[in-house]
């Protein structure tokens, strides 16, 4: 393995332990927070969907600015704009405040500070045979971070409040700049004279005139629908339930510890055998899996067995996801295109944060998302059958 790809994965999966974490443990200030400002549930539920939104949409010009400049550059002013917002959600003492600082700043912070930035420079300095490993590693180090910080939040939430507890967290986040300068051997001006001579704009027309890319990015719509319903509404589905905080806590920490193993197993599976079944196999798994956990009574061994089999589903599309997009147009603009792939992740994210607080409000009950989820996974498994696994023309797919 080249010594430069070794410096990049540490800094880039311990940058991707604390963002995607942090990330995770947003959930557990729903309650807290929105108890102390006197505001219902869908006014947290909110921000947060504004926030994985401007994740989205920043996601692609982030990952244009990391193709033109490189990784570290993004991922520093990323981290930066991640660590303001969330110091400065504590003093947002308005829904207009609240939706500004962990809505758009930790949104936007996102897309530069994000295991998705990450993955695309381990994508491009990673030889082919070495790929699709560090791209399940990388992710494997965002759940990782789930099952590390999530429980660490709620210990400061309960240590200090849930004030207190985000400016600790915003330190964390602040580390993230520091890593940075490990994955500035990513340079993607050193690609191969015929994808030096492919511009951004052919890219992109090549892309979206590709139907496989477009199934693509149908189905990663629903895998930001289930992952952000699920981490930002189950915490407090578990409570309203009677189920203890720090239970639902150690859910959405399990379903990270148990996607390091899904993550990291879905990375060298997908250099093995076929990418799209085994992204439809992921989603088909999701929806028996939910189905199952609606159907039987909430217990703590039901809730940690849901959280554990979701873990090893949770984040294992992403490597599988980005592996095709390498495969189908190369690596030269890979996190441009992963960037759009992504946006329509964070649009199901807003759709299913979004939709999960207004419905509650109205109905008392999350049970109508849950069962959406469950037939939108269905859909998903079908969506990706029909991709066509291979380059989608030479002059897109060489690599550098």
């Amino acid at each position: 393995m080249p010594p430069g790809l070794v410096l990049a994965i540490v800094c880039g999966c311990l940058a991707s332990l604390i963002t995607f974490g942090l990330r995770s443990s947003f959930g557990l200030f729903t309650a807290p927070l929105s108890a102390d400002h006197g505001w219902t549930r869908d006014v947290f539920a909110l921000a947060m969907a504004i926030q994985n939104l401007l994740w989205g949409v920043g996601q692609p010009i982030a990952g244009a600015l990391a193709d033109r400049f490189g990784v570290a550059r993004v991922l520093a002013g990323g981290g930066a704009l991640y660590a303001l917002g969330v110091a400065l959600t504590p003093y947002s003492t308005t829904p207009l405040a609240l939706h500004a600082t962990a809505g758009v700043l930790v949104g936007l912070g996102m897309g530069g500070a994000s295991t998705m930035i990450v993955l695309a420079a381990f994508g491009r300095l990673a030889p082919p045979e070495y790929r699709s490993w560090a791209l399940g590693i990388g992710t494997a180090a965002g759940s990782l971070g789930q099952f590390l910080v999530v429980p660490l939040a709620q210990a400061f939430i309960s240590a200090y409040g849930w004030h207190t507890a985000l400016l600790l967290l915003a330190g964390l986040v602040g580390l993230v700049p520091l890593l940075a300068p490990g994955l500035r051997k990513d340079a993607p001006a050193a690609a191969a004279p015929a994808a030096a001579r492919t511009s951004l704009h052919e890219a992109l027309r090549g892309a979206f005139g590709h139907a496989s890319y477009l199934l693509l990015v149908a189905g990663f719509f629903v895998c930001g629908f289930q992952l952000a319903f699920v981490t930002v509404h189950l915490p407090p589905y578990l409570t309203d339930a009677g189920a203890s905080p720090s239970l639902a806590a150690w859910a959405i920490g399990t379903v990270g510890l148990f996607n390091v193993a899904g993550s990291y197993a879905s990375g060298v599976l997908g250099g093995r055998y076929s990418k799209r079944l085994l992204l439809s196999a992921i989603y088909f798994g999701r929806a028996v899996t939910t189905a199952l956990f609606l159907l039987v009574p909430i217990t703590p061994a039901s809730v940690l067995l849901f959280a554990a089999t979701m873990g090893l589903l949770w984040l294992s599309t992403v490597p599988l996801t980005s592996g095709l997009v390498a495969v189908m147009f190369g690596t030269r603009y890979m996190a441009t295109l992963f960037g759009l792939v992504f946006f329509s992740h964070q649009v199901g994210s807003f759709v299913g944060v979004w939709l999960g607080g207004t419905l509650f409000e109205r109905t008392g009950s999350y049970e109508v998302v849950w069962w959406l989820s469950v037939a939108l996974s269905l859909a998903a498994a079908l969506v990706h059958l029909p991709i066509a696994e291979r380059p989608a023309r030479p002059a897109l797919a060489t690599a550098p």
